[in-house]
């Protein structure tokens, strides 16, 4: 069984790109810091691990996801290799995130900064800040549009 769940940091914002062709397909990268458990004088206290989400996960991750939020994900780890400029073999290790969510409330962190609100769809009316409670008000008729349920 491949499977991962991490809760951490975002280190920046997530880096989106669309696959080309006909279904463009978004791709988001990102790196989480994750605190380590346990530490030792002189070694660092988290680890930085790479993140790649597709499709709805990217679209979810453009849209709410900002340097300094903490989330938890569920993913696989998911190993690669390819051949560098300099004519070198790199190989690579990314978890492909298969559902994320935020950890904390929006001002719980110092840097978590705030959600950008745009729309998946133009037509679709956007979310709108409540008042005291956290929460975002969702209007009436955009279940389908979210990314969790």
């Amino acid at each position: 069984m491949n499977k991962v769940i991490l809760m951490g940091r975002l280190t920046r914002d997530p880096d989106v790109r669309y696959s080309q062709g006909e279904n463009a397909t978004a791709v988001a990268r990102y790196t989480l810091a994750v605190d380590r458990r346990f530490r030792r004088d002189g070694d660092q206290t988290a680890d930085f691990i790479g993140c790649v989400a597709f499709g709805r996960q990217a679209e979810f991750a453009e849209k709410y996801l900002r340097q300094g939020i903490k989330i938890a994900i569920t993913g696989r780890i998911q190993t690669g290799s390819y051949t560098n400029r300099d004519g070198q073999k790199v190989y690579t290790t990314d978890v492909v995130v298969e559902e994320q969510e935020f950890a904390e409330s929006k001002g719980a962190g110092d840097q978590a900064g705030g959600y950008q609100q745009s729309s998946f769809r133009r037509n679709t009316p956007e979310p709108t800040e409540a008042v005291g409670d956290g929460f975002m008000n969702i209007p009436d008729g955009i279940d389908e549009e979210l990314p969790f349920t």
